[in-house]
């Protein structure tokens, strides 16, 4: 329009009679030369916008990482005796990004002994604080991402209600006005659930369900009644705070869906908590406190699978957790940022009259460049890989130091 109008009022200009005043005509010069000056105004301003808007980029990065693992435990007479041991953790590689509106995100995960896919799923955003995910995708519940700031996550991991995924649809809202809620419908696990395609069941990322447990079954037998959970529903509240230092996170999660064995529903399943999620200046708190209940009437013991073997858990138990982490920044060397931690949950209250299971882990997370590792020292009784099982029945307090060197690309 700017440039229209300089374009009328130069010709104006050059038609502009002759028998006009000198005084006219140099008036008219000056406003042509105004006029210019504004339009090459505006064409910078709008060059400068267009450089500093972030560009969407399209396509998919492919990621991953290497981990390795290094463990002294007080369980293993020969770990002890060779001073530990030192093995491969996992290769991993990711996919992220987006073709046109639709994004993807997915992790394949490789160990010595069984591949799993993490997630797999794709994005849309369907509204302006809306996003819908569908595929196996992470089920909302609890301290988001994880309750927990060390390699071994916390003790709900072990019972599916930390960092599960299944197969679903997962609706998302995002943080706005200082709260976000998450709603899914997940119509069984990630490996297909009670007729899944599957050479095993075990072999998952996700602690799932799989079976219940009879008095003569062993805690880490095949299960010889299998189950899977199908049509659950998931939600997750968050209430975000604003404070001074930082922001505090106050949420509700609930799930319920059911059991089925291949041939009828056997079950319902049902687990809810409440959570605190609280940033002040460096320091970091986390909260949560729930149930979850299995039930199958007759049976108070459910097989579970990951990892590539089986374990058991009682059908209904208490948890709770308290976490504490500092974050400081540094520059040495290649170590920009430490995290110190001590993370403690327990699982009590259980259907199977078993002993309570309870893990501490007190330790410190390094970032150099690509590399992250954690330096953790665990003390825990009747918990998953440090020494023990949730239905164990023990005594004895386990210890294991353990150290996790990941490089990340």
């Amino acid at each position: 329009m700017l440039k229209f109008t300089a374009l009328a009022l130069a010709i104006s200009v050059l038609s502009y009679p002759v028998s006009a005043s000198t005084d006219e005509l140099a008036q008219l010069k000056q406003q042509l030369a105004k006029l210019q000056q504004q339009i090459q105004k505006i064409e910078d301003d709008a060059k400068k916008a267009k450089k500093a808007a972030p560009s969407k980029s399209s396509g998919i990065k492919v990621g991953g990482a290497v981990r390795t693992n290094y463990s002294h435990t007080s369980y293993s007479d020969g770990n002890k005796n060779r001073g530990g041991d030192f093995d491969f953790d996992l290769f991993r590689i990711n996919f992220s990004g987006d073709i046109g509106d639709v994004s993807l995100n997915a992790e394949i995960r490789f160990f010595d002994y069984m591949t799993a896919v993490k997630y797999a799923y794709v994005g849309y955003d369907f509204a302006e604080h809306w996003q819908v995910q569908t595929g196996i995708t992470k089920v909302p519940f609890g301290n988001w991402p994880y309750n927990s700031h060390n390699y071994f996550f916390s003790t709900n991991y072990y019972i599916g209600l930390e960092d599960d995924h299944d197969l679903g649809v997962l609706f998302k809202r995002k943080l706005s006005d200082n709260w976000q809620l998450d709603l899914g419908f997940f119509k069984n696990d990630e490996l297909g659930g009670i007729d899944g395609y599957v050479s095993d069941r075990a072999d998952r990322y996700s602690y799932d369900v799989v079976g219940y447990r009879q008095s003569r079954d062993g805690i880490y037998d095949n299960p010889t009644h299998p189950i899977g959970e199908y049509n659950t529903f998931a939600a997750r509240y968050g209430y975000h705070i604003q404070h001074s230092g930082g922001t505090t996170e106050i949420g509700f999660s609930s799930q319920f869906g059911g059991l089925h064995d291949g041939h009828d529903r056997v079950g319902d399943s049902l687990a809810w908590a409440l959570h605190v999620n609280s940033n002040i200046g460096p320091w970091n708190i986390q909260l949560q406190h729930g149930e979850y209940d299995h039930d199958i009437e007759g049976f108070d013991r459910m097989a579970v699978g990951a990892y590539a073997f089986y374990d058991s858990i009682a059908a209904q138990a208490t948890t709770s957790s308290a976490n504490l982490a500092y974050s400081m920044p540094v520059k040495w060397g290649a170590v920009t940022g430490l995290q110190f931690y001590n993370d403690f949950g327990i699982i009590y209250d259980k259907s199977d009259a078993s002993a309570d299971t309870w893990m501490n882990v007190t330790g410190v997370s390094v970032a150099a460049g690509g590399l992250f590792t954690y330096f953790d020292l665990v003390h825990a009784k009747n918990q998953p890989f440090v020494g023990g099982s949730i239905a164990g029945d023990s005594d004895d307090m386990e210890r294991r130091f353990n150290i996790n060197i990941g490089y990340y690309f």
